[in-house]
């Protein structure tokens, strides 16, 4: 089973690199961009089948390492 983390910042945080992206697109002429989020994606291959399990797992990963759970949110989909 394949376990999909997308990991963002929280709205109302600062995303300097977001910001960042976002000038740059400008700069390159792509006007109209508004805002820029910049995340993270964390593919892990986990063994067994049992979904419930896999998303306890995978959850636990994420508030323990794979997210600041002060600043981040993360979403988990798992195929």
């Amino acid at each position: 089973m394949k376990a999909r983390v997308q990991v963002m910042l929280k709205t109302g945080v600062l995303d300097p690199q977001g910001e960042a992206v976002r000038h740059a697109l400008g700069a390159l002429g792509f006007d109209g961009v508004e805002g820029v989020r910049q995340g993270k994606l964390i593919e892990i291959d986990l063994a067994g089948d049992d979904p419930e399990a896999a998303k306890r797992q995978v959850t636990e990963m994420c508030e323990k390492l794979l997210a600041n759970t002060v600043i981040e949110s993360y979403k988990i989909d798992l195929n």
